[in-house]
């Protein structure tokens, strides 16, 4: 019994190191490269995304579904599709939130943590997060995946969200989940899928 215990106890360890290893710093160096040479080519790029906001009150994750759209320089957009229709677009300096008919804006100079959020996103595309001063962050390998964990330095930042998680595919280098996790014991999980790259969309899609 005690035998068969120790290699239970065995096997869920390997297990668990397999899940998710540190990266060795030339593989680092080769995962930052990798991405940014794939990022330097995206001048556009719209995906199908699935959502998952866990609440720790909540037996069950809420389940929203719909687009993301990104053109280059700067512009985001999330279109919410399921179970209701939302949009939240990210241009020139403004968050354009346009909720089943009822627009507004934010300023984003005015909201440190929206802004923040939108460049690490935004940077995830372009290739110029890894160098961003205001997380320390930490790279880790996973089967067909890596995965980069960023921590804000900031307090005030830190006190809504504790650390935001992009996993990306190891062979396309492009970001597949997004997972923001809070302060608390809730986060949000969002999943990309069915990528299209470098199709032409008009700036006119970008709007509220």
């Amino acid at each position: 019994m005690k035998t068969k215990l120790s290699i239970l106890i065995l096997f869920i360890s390997v297990g668990l190191f397999a899940q998710e290893q540190k990266m060795t710093d030339a593989e680092i160096a080769s995962f930052k490269q990798d991405v940014n040479v794939v990022a330097k080519k995206i001048k556009t790029l719209s995906t199908d995304f699935v959502q998952y906001k866990h609440l720790d009150f909540l037996s069950k994750d809420i389940e929203t579904s719909g687009k993301m759209i990104f053109k280059e320089p700067a512009l985001l957009q999330w279109q919410y599709k399921k179970p209701y229709n939302y949009s939240i677009t990210f241009k020139n300096g403004k968050i354009l939130i346009n909720d089943e008919g009822k627009k507004s804006a934010v300023d984003i100079g005015n909201s440190k943590i929206f802004a923040r959020i939108n460049k690490l996103i935004v940077g995830s595309v372009s290739g110029n997060m890894f160098d961003d001063k205001e997380f320390t962050i930490s790279y880790f390998k996973l089967k067909g995946l890596n995965l980069a964990k960023f921590v804000p330095k900031d307090a005030t930042l830190k006190k809504y969200i504790k650390q935001i998680e992009l996993t990306f595919d190891k062979e396309e280098a492009t970001v597949v989940q997004v997972k923001l996790l809070e302060s608390s014991e809730d986060y949000t999980r969002i999943v990309l899928k069915n990528k299209v790259i470098n199709a032409k969309i008009d700036d006119s899609v970008f709007t509220n």
